[in-house]
């Protein structure tokens, strides 16, 4: 009796999730339509015929993850274009952690968020291409097909197709985090890693920049002053579950169908998907200014902004350009709202541009969709 009630439960809960994701597929594909039906008629150089296409890494080939992962230990060979502005930058890859440290307060907990990380994803993508012949494009990591297990997603499943999975088990305290410059504090159990990653293609990755703001006690994550100095240590994370129902397929399309402003679907991204992705890989995700230095950074947030793109495409006319908030972290001190005008740039690593043009992925310097 007691084994069929288990058995019952399970095979309920199984159904319930297959449901949430077929209605999250229906949304998607909605929205995906709704972008293609834009794109023809648009009379954009960016065409069906040559648009990018950024796929989920489980749904590429063996061979085409080994590439990507090639390319990523590449840029780990290209030299720095950002010292002396980071003495501890060692190379190509560490220039991109440096610049989000240095931009940390303009670029986050405001509105300039998604523009901006969008800018910076295609750039990431560009010095792939260009710089180490990737022929793909930058991959996601669709967080709720394994939201239960994320070290089970081929993402972190510790295989030679992966970047690896959890750092080594060491004891640690509970994540207590304090925004900086405000007096918000996150408070959660310590998760199941905490490490350095003891196997994989990330086996001997070293991050040679931060850490800046390092809550918790784990190894190595002893403030780094400015977090541009040279800190060579290893790649540590902290994978579990505690935080890992925020990126459930209910959640996820909950997000998508039920926020109708700019506003109100950024403020629930942030401490939603936003931060559940950063903190179920834990370790350095749990910092950030220096969270780039593990190179899951550029496939959760290639998801941030798919969502962001699928959102806009469900009301694409009105929200191409719907870009709402004020552009201080935290609107502290009180300063002005964005406007389409409002110019960003990537440091070292691409010009300055003004953020209107980054608000659709087939403009500007975008040509590219998701599938």
């Amino acid at each position: 009796m007691k084994i069929n009630l288990i058995a019952s439960v399970c095979l309920g809960l199984l159904m319930s999730t297959r449901a949430d994701e077929a209605l999250f597929r229906e949304v998607e594909e909605r929205s995906t339509g709704l972008q293609l039906q834009s794109l023809a008629a648009s009379g954009s150089t960016c065409t069906s015929e040559n648009v990018a296409v950024r796929r989920e890494w489980g749904s590429l080939s063996a061979s085409d993850k080994k590439a990507y992962i090639s390319a990523l230990m590449c840029l780990r060979q290209k030299p720095s274009l950002t010292f002396p502005t980071a003495p501890g930058a060692r190379n190509l890859f560490d220039d991109f952690q440096a610049v989000h440290i240095n931009q940390t307060f303009l670029i986050h907990f405001n509105a300039v968020f998604l523009p901006w990380h969008r800018y910076y994803m295609w750039r990431y993508e560009k010095a792939l291409r260009e710089e180490c012949g990737y022929q793909g494009y930058q991959p996601y990591w669709e967080w709720s097909s394994f939201y239960k297990d994320p070290t089970a997603s081929p993402l972190f499943d510790g295989s030679d197709t992966s970047l690896s999975g959890n750092g080594e088990y060491v004891s640690h305290e509970a994540f207590n985090y304090t925004i900086p410059r405000t007096n918000l504090t996150v408070s959660r159990p310590a998760q199941e890693g905490g490490g350095c990653i003891p196997s994989g293609p990330l086996r001997n990755f070293t991050v040679n920049l931060g850490p800046v703001n390092s809550p918790g006690s784990l190894p190595g994550y002893k403030g780094n002053g400015t977090g541009l100095e040279y800190n060579p240590r290893c790649l540590v994370r902290d994978m579990g579950t505690v935080w890992s129902d925020n990126l459930s397929w209910e959640n996820v399309t909950s997000l998508l169908n039920t926020t109708t402003n700019f506003l109100d679907f950024k403020g629930r991204l942030d401490v939603g998907v936003h931060a559940g992705g950063h903190f179920t890989i834990g370790g350095l995700q749990y910092d950030t200014f220096a969270s780039p230095g593990d190179p899951a950074f550029f496939f959760h947030h290639a998801q941030i902004d798919r969502m962001w793109t699928l959102w806009q495409n469900l009301d694409i006319e009105t929200r191409k350009t719907q870009l709402q908030g004020p552009v201080n972290w935290w609107n502290s001190p009180p300063g002005p709202n964005i406007t389409l005008d409002y110019p960003v740039d990537l440091g070292a690593l691409a010009p300055q541009v003004e953020i209107g043009t980054l608000m659709s992925t087939f403009e500007g310097p975008f040509c590219y969709r998701y599938e």
